[in-house]
């Protein structure tokens, strides 16, 4: 299991546009990844988990990754929301 803790910068936060691009990112790799806000938990694969988080600018996340590329997916994604939303 691989973790990371971001803070989302871009404007929007993870909604609609921003979070599809997310999900697209992240069905690209065969391990499973998480996204976790607070005690919630949804499946970062999933359109409707991301968006039930509503993780808005400013928000503190963690990204959570298992399996195989678990370090590669967890990596693209923090890169994805940190440098490349904005």
């Amino acid at each position: 299991m691989y973790t990371k803790e971001i803070t989302v910068n871009n404007e929007v936060g993870l909604h609609a546009r921003p979070a599809t691009y997310f999900i697209q990112k992240a069905n690209e790799f065969k391990c499973g990844i998480w996204v976790e806000k607070e005690e919630r938990r949804v499946n970062a694969k999933s359109l409707l988990g991301v968006l039930s988080l509503g993780i808005v600018k400013g928000t503190t996340i963690t990204l959570i990754a298992d399996g195989a590329d678990e370090e590669a997916a967890v990596e693209a994604l923090a890169d994805l929301v940190e440098n490349q939303l904005n």
